[in-house]
C-alpha cells in the first residue's frame, strides 16, 4: 500500500502552509497509511494533529478522531476549515438541528474527518452508524486517559477497549503528550494495537525557559512577572477555585484582563471564560488542573504556578501549554515547602493506601524538581526516562545563574547525628519536622514525651531557622544521606553514605535555597527579529479579521507567520506563499489584505534590514546583567580562560561559557573568535539555519560534540547583536 501513497510534501505546502515536517511526523504518516496501528508520544506543539490530519486527505473514508474535550474539537475543526478541509464534529454543543446536518453530512461523506468524544463514540446506536461511513482510521487524541497509571485517567476512556472488536480491521492510532513507560504499555495493551509502529519523540522543548523563585509576597511577584509581558497571553495554574477567583479579581484591579477558570463555575461560564481567552479578549487565566488539556492557543507566552503541582506530569504537560508556536516562553513556579504540606491534606483523606503511596512519592519527586540545584531541564527529562545529554541547557534559571553553593559539612553532620542519636537512644524513627525542632530546641510535646530534650544534639542548630534546616535536610535526602521511608509519615533513616559522612567527616556542600530575585523577568531569547511596528499592525489586522469569522485570532495566522511577514515584508504572492502556514486557501483569503497592510506600512516607513534573519534573536534587556556572570565576564576580559575562570570560582566551564553568553546578550563584547575559527563558526550557521534560531538542542545534536551548549549559545547571542 505504501507503495501507492502520493508525494505528501505538495499536500503539507497546499493544505497546511509547511515546507517541511517536523521531527517523526513524516515516518508515522507514513506508517500510517500502510495500514499499521502506531503509538506516538511526541510533545506538546510537536505536531501530533498532522500525524492523522494529513493522511485524512490521502486515504479514502473517514477519519474518527477521538478527543475528550469540546473546546480542542472546536478548535481543531475551526483550523482545519480555515485551511480548506473539510473537517467537522458531534458534541453536546450542538443543537438537534446542526447535529441532524452534520449526520447528514457524515452520511453522503462529506467530511474527511470527524472529532468525537469517547461516550457518544461507543453508544451502540452511533457505533452502528459508524459502520456505515466507511472509517479509514481511528485516531486516540489524548491517549493517556486510558491508563489509571496516568496523570489524567478519565474512566470514560476505558470503554475504548471494544473498538477492536466492532472495527476489527482498522488501523488505530494512540497520541499523547506525556506517558511514562508504565503508562505507554497500558496505552498499547487497552486499545489492543497490534504490533503497532512506536515512536517517542524527545520531550525536549528548547523554546521554553524553566524558572522557580523561592515565593515571597506571591502576588506581588505574580503582578511584576505579567506586567513585564505587557499584551502576552499567559495561564497561573492555582490549587484551588478560591485562589484562582482571588487572583483573577486583583489582576483585574490592577488593569490587567483576567478571568478564572475551574470546575466550580457554571459550563457556560467555563466555556466563555476560555472563549475570551483564546480570542485575546482577556490575556491571563487563573485556573485549576480543570483548564488545559483542551487549549490549542499556541501564542501563550507564559505559564506560571502559583501553588505546587501535584506531580512531574501535570507539571509537564502543564507548562507545555506555553509557546506551541515554537517561539520563546517561560515557564514559572512559585515555590514554597509549605505548598507541599497542603498536598499531603489532600493525600491524607485518599481512602486507598496504594493511591496515597503512590500521591506521595509523586510529590516528593515534584518537591525534588523544585528544589534542585543542577538543570531543571535534564531533571524533566530524566523522569520521562529521557538523557538530555548536556551539562548546562543555558534557559532555566539553574544554568543560567547557578545557586550559591556553601561548606555545609558541620549543618550536614548535626542533621545526621541527630537523626542517628534519636534511632540509637530510643529507637525511634521520626520525620524531618522532629529533627528541626531538635536542633532548634523547641519544647513541643513530642519533644518532651520522648525525653529528646536531654540529646547532645538537642538545641545545636541555633544558627540556622527551622526552614533553613528543612531545606538542608531535604537536600541531604535528596543526595542519597538519608532516606525517607515510604508513607504517610516519611521517617527519615540514615544510608551508608551518611554513615561516611559522620565517621569520615567527609566534606558536604549543598546548594543554598533561592530567594526571590531582584526583578521578576528573563528575557525573550529566540523571539524572531523583525519590524516590531509592522508587527503590531499586522496583530491588529489579524484580531479583525478574526472576529469578522468568530474564530480566534491564531486561525487566522500564528505569531510566527506575522514575525516572518514584520520581517521579510512580502509583497507579492510567491513571497507571501514562502510564510511558514500559507497553504493555498490562506494565500488567496488572506494574502491580499496581508499584503496591503505590508505596502501601507512602507509608504509611511523605511524597510528594516535583518541581515541575520535565520539566526534573528531578538535581544533581552533588563536593569543590569547579573552579579555572578558579571563576575566572569570581567576576570575573561582581564585574559583568563573560561578553563581558568571556573577553576577559581568553582564552577564547571559550561556555567562559564553560559555566563558569557549572557553578557553578549545584554550587549556586552565579547571576542568570539577567541572560542571558535572562522570555519567553525559557519558549520554552526548552517546548523542553526537549518533547525531553527530557539532550537538550541536540534543545533547541538546536528553538530555532535564538537561544541557545548554555552558555545552556541554564544555563537547565537553574537549573530543577534550584528543584525542590529
Amino acid at each position: 500500500m505504501s507503495a501507492a501513497v502520493p508525494p505528501l510534501l505538495p499536500l503539507l505546502k497546499r493544505h497546511f502552509g509547511f515546507d517541511a515536517f517536523r521531527p517523526l511526523q513524516e515516518e508515522i504518516i507514513r506508517d500510517s497509511l500502510s495500514g499499521r496501528d502506531v503509538f506516538a508520544v511526541q510533545p506538546t506543539g510537536a505536531g501530533k494533529s498532522l500525524c492523522f490530519q494529513l493522511p485524512a486527505l490521502v486515504r479514502p473514508g473517514l477519519t474518527v478522531v477521538v478527543s475528550p474535550l469540546i473546546s480542542l474539537m472546536k478548535d481543531q475543526v475551526d483550523a482545519l476549515q480555515a485551511s480548506g478541509v473539510a473537517a467537522t464534529f458531534l458534541n453536546s454543543s450542538l443543537d438537534s438541528a446542526e447535529a441532524e446536518a452534520r449526520l447528514r453530512g457524515l452520511h453522503d461523506g462529506a467530511y474527511r474527518l470527524m472529532y468525537v468524544a469517547p461516550e457518544r463514540l461507543m453508544l451502540p446506536w452511533f457505533l452502528s452508524t459508524l459502520q456505515r461511513w466507511n472509517v479509514g482510521l481511528i485516531a486516540v487524541d489524548e491517549a493517556h486517559c486510558i491508563s489509571e497509571w496516568g496523570h489524567d485517567f478519565r474512566p470514560e476512556y476505558r470503554q475504548l477497549v471494544d473498538l477492536r472488536r466492532h472495527f476489527p480491521s482498522v488501523p488505530v492510532m494512540a497520541l499523547t503528550a506525556t506517558a511514562t513507560d508504565r503508562v505507554r504499555g497500558d496505552i498499547v495493551s487497552q486499545l489492543g494495537l497490534r504490533d503497532p509502529a512506536r515512536y517517542v519523540a524527545s520531550f525536549n522543548r528548547p523554546n521554553l525557559t524553566y524558572r522557580v523563585l523561592a515565593k515571597s509576597n506571591a502576588y506581588e511577584q505574580l503582578l511584576a512577572l505579567v506586567r513585564e509581558r505587557a499584551d502576552e497571553s499567559g495561564i497561573v495554574y492555582c490549587l484551588s477555585r478560591r485562589t484562582a477567583e482571588s487572583l483573577a479579581e486583583r489582576l483585574n484591579e490592577d488593569g490587567i484582563r483576567a478571568k478564572p477558570y475551574h470546575a466550580g463555575l457554571t459550563r457556560d461560564e467555563r466555556t466563555h471564560h476560555q472563549e475570551l481567552f483564546r480570542r485575546d479578549h482577556v490575556r491571563v487565566i487563573c485556573a485549576t488542573i480543570a483548564f488545559g488539556m483542551g487549549i490549542d492557543k499556541p501564542n501563550v507566552r507564559f505559564v506560571v504556578h502559583y501553588d505546587l503541582p501535584k506531580n512531574v506530569e501535570g507539571y509537564y504537560q502543564e507548562t507545555g501549554r506555553a509557546g506551541r508556536d515554537g517561539l520563546p516562553a517561560e515557564c514559572v513556579l512559585l515555590f514554597s515547602a509549605g505548598d507541599a504540606v497542603k498536598h499531603e491534606h489532600f493525600i491524607d483523606e485518599k481512602t486507598d493506601r496504594r493511591e496515597q503511596e503512590i500521591a506521595r512519592e509523586q510529590l516528593r519527586r515534584m518537591q525534588d524538581y523544585a528544589e534542585c540545584s543542577g538543570c531543571r531541564r535534564s531533571a524533566l527529562l530524566g523522569y520521562f526516562g529521557e538523557e538530555f545529554g548536556g551539562e548546562n541547557c543555558a534557559s532555566c534559571d539553574n544554568c543560567l545563574s547557578p545557586r550559591e553553593t556553601f561548606d555545609a559539612t558541620s549543618a550536614a553532620r548535626k542533621v545526621l547525628y541527630c537523626v542517628y542519636t534519636i534511632g540509637k537512644e530510643g529507637g525511634l524513627v521520626v520525620g524531618l519536622n522532629h529533627v528541626t525542632e531538635v536542633l532548634t530546641g523547641a519544647n513541643t510535646e513530642k519533644v518532651r514525651r520522648w525525653n529528646h530534650q536531654d540529646l547532645a544534639c538537642y538545641g545545636k542548630g541555633g544558627e540556622h531557622s527551622r526552614r533553613e534546616w528543612a531545606h538542608i535536610g531535604r537536600e541531604l535526602v535528596r543526595l542519597g544521606y538519608l532516606r525517607q521511608t515510604p508513607g504517610k509519615f516519611a521517617a527519615l533513616q540514615l544510608t551508608a553514605e551518611g554513615m561516611t559522612v559522620l565517621r569520615d567527616r567527609s566534606p558536604v556542600v549543598l546548594t543554598r535555597p533561592g530567594v526571590a530575585p531582584e526583578e521578576a523577568g528573563k528575557g525573550r531569547a529566540g523571539v524572531i527579529a523583525c519590524d516590531e511596528a509592522l508587527f503590531e499592525r499586522l496583530r491588529t489586522l489579524r484580531k479583525r479579521l478574526a472576529d469578522e469569522r468568530d474564530v480566534p485570532a491564531y486561525i487566522v495566522f500564528s505569531d510566527v507567520a506575522l514575525r516572518q511577514m514584520a520581517r521579510d515584508y512580502p509583497t507579492s504572492e510567491q513571497q507571501f506563499s514562502r510564510i511558514s502556514g500559507v497553504g493555498e486557501r490562506k494565500l488567496r483569503e488572506f494574502g491580499p489584505t496581508f499584503m496591503a497592510e505590508i505596502a501601507a506600512h512602507l509608504k509611511s516607513s523605511s524597510r528594516l534590514s535583518f541581515h541575520q534573519s535565520s539566526l534573528g534573536v531578538a535581544s533581552r534587556r533588563r536593569a543590569r546583567l547579573g552579579d555572578s556572570p558579571r563576575e566572569s565576564l570581567q576576570r575573561f576580559r582581564a585574559g583568563r580562560s573560561v578553563e581558568e575562570i571556573a577553576a577559581e570560582r568553582g564552577l564547571a566551564n559550561s556555567t562559564v561559557y553560559g555566563h558569557l553568553a549572557e553578557a553578549i546578550e545584554w550587549g556586552e563584547a565579547v571576542e568570539l573568535d577567541r572560542f571558535l575559527t572562522p570555519r567553525e563558526q559557519r558549520e554552526i550557521a548552517a546548523a542553526f539555519e537549518r533547525v531553527g534560531p530557539s532550537n538550541l538542542a536540534g543545533a547541538k545534536e546536528l553538530l555532535g560534540d564538537r561544541f557545548g551548549y554555552g558555545l552556541l549559545r554564544m555563537y547565537r547571542a553574537s549573530q543577534n547583536g550584528q543584525a542590529k
